[in-house]
């Protein structure tokens, strides 16, 4: 009879802390707890919201008469650490001290390591990160931008191209370390990540200035053109990233972020929120076929995934584009909190080592 694993798993997002309870994959209860600015406000850095959020945590738990006792492992969303392999991350005094120095950046997911492990220290068992944004696995040579102080790095949504891979995998009687996937997360962020034999051999770095336009970035843009706006003293150095990050994209062109919205537009006859969509769309797939080029045609499958996917009419442009180069499977939405949890639960059933930051 195999055993039946607990485990905690907490995500912090800048505005709230989703807590799950899992028996193996199966979901017991998760909760969403938001944060008001104004409780927020009283805090100068992320980092030290630490305790606070620790106590919601604590007090919820107890609530739900949860027994700590019963837990065999906490896991918690990956940060902004140095740049890794994928995988399940045992949380270390290392891993922690980058965390807190926010050695890549100040990120609400650099809660998640430090809250891990700050309950699970306690009970003597041990904690976890899995797949943070932050893996690199991506060759020499796509790392080569074309000027050399400013190299091509690896940011994506690891944790979800990890966990639909594998259940692509699954879906196709395969092992992930046996197949080529070319996956699509089409969400606020957009990456298109090339999956060789599991692992992303290349991508474009989702957070800013890579790939195709979202909802709110910017994308790739033409250079020469970038480089003239940011000294053409219009736009402060804040103003100029908000428009890459934030206010780039659907929100530029539509002043909407909701793919929902812009679809309802089209349907009242809107021709340029049409046009704009199939922009985005025509982006996504010429960054798809650029991918086949990596892999030199070899595609077990195109991947679709992220909320955006819940999309037929963009996901319908899309496949229409790209559906020569190979089969192409949608997998909606990002289960994070399941992801969490199969990470740990590979380590805790001895399917897959632990690795060491």
């Amino acid at each position: 009879m195999s055993k039946d694993y607990k485990i905690l798993v907490i995500n912090p997002g800048s505005t709230s802390t989703k807590v799950a309870l899992f028996s193996n994959e199966q979901l017991l209860f998760e909760n969403k707890i938001e944060h008001s600015s104004k409780e927020l406000s009283n805090f100068n850095k992320i980092i030290d919201q630490y305790h606070f959020r620790q106590d919601i945590i604590l007090s919820f738990l107890k609530e739900k008469g949860i027994n700590l006792s019963t837990l065999n492992a906490v896991v918690g969303r990956g940060g902004l650490l140095k740049p890794i392999a994928s995988g399940t991350y045992r949380i270390n005094e290392k891993m922690l001290e980058d965390l807190r120095r926010g050695v890549m950046g100040e990120h609400a997911s650099n809660l998640g390591g430090l809250l891990a492990y700050g309950i699970a220290e306690n009970l003597s068992i041990p904690s976890y990160i899995v797949d943070p944004v932050v893996i690199d696995e991506m060759k020499p040579v796509a790392r080569i931008s074309g000027m050399p102080e400013i190299p091509r790095i690896s940011i994506l949504h690891a944790l979800n191209q990890k966990a639909v891979a594998r259940k692509a995998a699954l879906d196709l009687g395969k092992k992930y370390e046996k197949l080529n996937f070319i996956i699509a997360h089409l969400g606020g962020g957009i990456s298109v990540g090339i999956h060789c034999k599991g692992k992303v051999i290349d991508v474009n770095n989702a957070l800013n200035g890579e790939g195709p336009f979202t909802p709110e970035r910017s994308g790739e843009v033409p250079v020469g053109g970038l480089v003239e706006l940011c000294f053409s003293g219009k736009f402060t150095k804040d103003e100029m990233m908000k428009k890459i990050k934030g206010k780039g994209g659907l929100v530029a062109y539509l002043n909407t972020n909701d793919v929902r919205e812009v679809v309802k537009m089209i349907k009242y006859g809107d021709k340029k929120a049409k046009l704009i969509l199939e922009a985005m769309a025509y982006q996504v797939a010429k960054e798809i076929g650029a991918g086949a080029t990596v892999l030199k045609g070899q595609i077990d499958a195109i991947i679709l995934t992220g909320g955006i996917a819940y999309n037929n009419e963009f996901v319908n442009m899309v496949r229409d584009r790209v559906s020569f180069l190979s089969l192409v499977m949608v997998y909606p939405g990002e289960e994070e909190m399941l992801s969490l949890c199969e990470g740990a639960l590979r380590v805790l059933k001895g399917e897959e080592v632990e690795k060491i930051y």
